[in-house]
């Protein structure tokens, strides 16, 4: 798979039926960093999650070669982008 083709896949899914069946992207990952805060015992933040997100998709491709798993830590580290500002 070519990174473009990587790069418009992950686009699509963060816009796309992903977006629509799991709501406001910054909200979930607050959310989910609220929850793994409270699980650790210190405070995750939503840039937090979305970077660990793009660590268990990187460990995945070690384990077999799935495009999918590509695709998803692509998908994530925009989302990481996007809840910082960037």
């Amino acid at each position: 798979m070519k990174t473009e083709d990587i790069l418009k896949t992950a686009s699509k899914l963060v816009s796309g039926d992903r977006a629509k069946a799991y709501g406001d992207k910054k909200k979930l990952h607050d959310k989910t960093a609220k929850m793994w805060s409270a699980f650790l015992g210190y405070t995750i933040h939503a840039e937090q999650v979305a970077h660990m997100m793009v660590m268990l998709k990187i460990a995945r491709t070690t384990t077999g070669t799935s495009a999918d798993s590509y695709i998803d830590a692509a998908a994530y580290i925009s989302i990481g982008g996007e809840i910082n500002g960037q």
